[in-house]
């Protein structure tokens, strides 16, 4: 008997409830881990994944399908909500432009248009359902997501994209060559900054804007590219669900406001993921596979993460068709698409071309004092030798902090915020796992969701898997936005099945749930409003005041911003994070998050005060060398020893002279 003989012999009938009794056994044995660490994902993902194959079990015993299960809204409803929309997004427009920011009542006014737009996905009939109409709320509304955060705020939102507009894509517009960031590991990687620079050349405007006009104007349109995915696999109103779903996705909506090559990336990525579904499912011709291969190389010129994001879509792809090829799946000969794995030497041959062309380049990128191919590798020996432990957890519940957030225990606003920040990826989550145990049926196997399942279990072993034990080297935050799509599809995939086989009442109510819930959850979590968090003590604002821009460039301008390397450690400016980042990265003076302890005054000589620090929540370096959440009133950051040398509405910056330290 060979091994695949043996295997199928094994092998329940039904792959899929197998897999499902597997799963609910499998969260009742990690359920006890909630009693060893605080983490939120340890505490509710057993929870989702034993729901998820409770109620797929029930499907699978049910001897009678319902089709089209969902309840439908009458016709008058239908026609109503998308004006209840279109007015709410105009609302939201006049109330970011009046507030001067996105704030709390803007993100309600967007929880409620996002739920009337999936409402109106989930809960029409075949014959009401309009395509057009609904893809054009969808965009309409990301756009005023996100566009309304890039009107109201000054100057840019987020922390990296300083460095990349400030420093690389003005050395490149001011040089007119790349070599102005040769020692930057964006060498070769440059195509958000040419992208940028090439629009501001044209347009004739500054970078700022011409970086809206491109990538932020390009960001809420590439949703539909979602579509275009979802629509090769299901139904164009289920398709217009996922759609819907990733255009809420709070990490989507970070690097659709706060951009950076990441968003330009996420982009393309989706491009990537698109074309490999359809030389999956249809007869392609060489044109198409050469826009793959068009997609995977401009992935690589544009962002490292990204780049290994990819690989692990195409090495998915792979492995969806080693476990095809196994033919541990019965054949159907009414679907011959089923086991048809298109063309995998090309699949096994572009992903061994775009590992070679990445380990190339990575070779010869600059990267602290070395290629960025070996100074990755040792960052991974050196946490893999010292870091890495079991449930050495990632965030504010590991170590340290963990402790002493255990031991005084959470208060309801920091338990209300962080359940805001999880729900909407618990949810998709939830349907994910329906939606993996429906593909994993005999029956209904396929490349393309096997490519899915694949790529959304690896990724979450690098967002999810690997902190857990220390090892954080991979940047998990950024794989969130690129997880979401496969994520997405699946779901719908799932709720689909649910829809179909489960009872009425019970799928109206799951799908009641993400209607009602989703887009609130997302929007507000603190990803989703980087600018202006819902939760202010929680979370530090991303976004600055023209008063606090205006500070840390006039400082610049009275020092002639000096290179850190000229200047002794008392020399360097401290402050808060993330507004140290800002004098930093827009290279106006060398600057560090100041450290305190529990009442008495900094004890650093050039100081810098905002009125953020006693409103809001910003970070400083507390004794024990960890950083953490603190309100700071002014008199322990400028002290009475030390003279005041720039002040403005929001900002003051102080310095110990030798008469007054004496």
């Amino acid at each position: 008997m060979n091994v695949q003989q043996t295997v199928r012999r094994w092998l329940p009938s039904r792959l899929d409830t197998g897999a499902a009794v597997a799963g609910l056994l499998m969260a009742i044995a990690l359920f006890p881990l909630r009693f060893f660490a605080s983490q939120i994902y340890i505490k509710t993902i057993p929870l989702v994944l034993g729901t998820a194959c409770i109620l797929y079990l029930i499907t699978s015993v049910r001897d009678e399908s319902t089709v089209n299960g969902l309840p439908t809204l009458s016709r008058n409803a239908l026609r109503l909500l998308p004006i209840l929309v279109v007015v709410c997004t105009s609302a939201m427009v006049v109330i970011a432009v009046e507030h001067g920011e996105r704030s709390v009542l803007f993100f309600d006014v967007a929880g409620v248009a996002g739920t009337m737009l999936l409402a109106q996905i989930a809960f029409s009939g075949k014959q009401s359902f309009n395509r057009t109409q609904i893809l054009l709320q969808i965009v309409l509304l990301a756009a005023v997501v996100r566009l309304s955060a890039l009107y109201v705020t000054p100057g840019l939102i987020g922390i990296d994209i300083w460095t990349h507009i400030t420093q690389l894509a003005g050395g490149i517009k001011a040089a007119g060559t790349l070599e102005a960031i040769s020692n930057n590991k964006h060498y070769t990687s440059p195509l958000y900054h040419l992208l940028v620079v090439t629009t501001s050349l044209l347009a004739d405007v500054p970078l700022r804007l011409a970086l809206y006009l491109s990538l932020g104007l390009a960001m809420p349109v590439a949703i539909l590219v979602v579509f275009t995915i979802a629509n090769l696999l299901v139904e164009p109103r289920w398709a217009a669900l996922a759609t819907a779903l990733f255009a809420f996705g709070d990490y989507v909506i970070e690097w659709g406001i706060h951009i950076i090559p990441t968003s330009m990336g996420l982009i393309l990525f989706l491009g990537v993921l698109y074309w490999l579904v359809r030389v999956m499912r249809t007869d392609y011709e060489l044109r198409e596979f050469g826009l793959l291969v068009l997609f995977t190389t401009a992935v690589i010129l544009t962002h490292q993460v990204s780049s290994f994001i990819m690989l692990v879509l195409l090495g998915a792809g792979l492995v969806a068709y080693l476990v095809l090829k196994l033919r541990i799946f019965t054949r159907s000969p009414l679907d011959p698409d089923v086991f048809r794995v298109r063309n995998p030497l090309n699949i096994a041959g572009l992903l061994a071309f775009d590992a070679g062309f990445i380990t190339f380049l990575w070779s010869f990128t600059p990267y602290n004092g070395n290629s960025f191919l070996v100074t990755v590798l040792s960052y991974l020996q050196e946490t893999l030798a010292s870091s890495a432990g079991v449930l050495n957890l990632a965030g504010p519940s590991g170590g340290s902090a963990g402790a002493a957030a255990a031991s005084q225990g959470p208060t309801l606003i920091e338990t209300v915020a962080t359940y805001i920040n999880t729900t909407g990826f618990l949810l998709l989550l939830f349907g994910t796992f329906v939606g993996c145990l429906y593909v994993v049926n005999r029956r209904r196997a396929q490349q393309s969701v096997f490519t899915l399942l694949s790529a959304s279990a690896i990724m979450l072993v690098f967002v999810l898997g690997l902190p857990m034990f220390g090892i954080r080297n991979f940047i998990p935050q950024r794989w969130f936005a690129f997880l979401y799509a496969p994520l997405v599809l699946l779901t719908v995939i799932g709720l689909r099945h649910l829809a179909i086989e489960l009872d009425r009442r019970t799928v109206a109510v799951v799908v009641l749930i993400f209607v009602l819930v989703f887009p609130s959850a997302m929007v507000m979590s603190s990803n989703g409003a980087v600018d202006n968090p819902v939760f202010e003590n929680q979370e530090a604002q991303l976004a600055y005041s023209e008063a606090e821009i205006d500070a840390a460039y006039t400082f610049g301008e009275m020092t002639g911003s000096p290179d850190g390397d000229n200047l002794r450690p008392d020399q360097v400016v401290f402050t808060d994070h993330p507004y140290q980042t800002l004098f930093k990265r827009t290279g106006s003076y060398p600057a560090d998050t100041a450290r305190i302890n529990d009442s008495e005054p900094v004890t650093h000589d050039i100081t810098v005060y905002r009125q953020e620090q006693t409103e809001s929540a910003t970070y400083f370096i507390n004794s024990n060398g960890i950083g953490e959440v603190r309100n700071i009133p002014q008199q322990r950051i400028c002290r009475s020893n030390q003279a005041v040398i720039y002040s403005n509405s929001a900002v003051k910056m102080c310095v110990t002279s030798p008469a007054t330290d004496a």
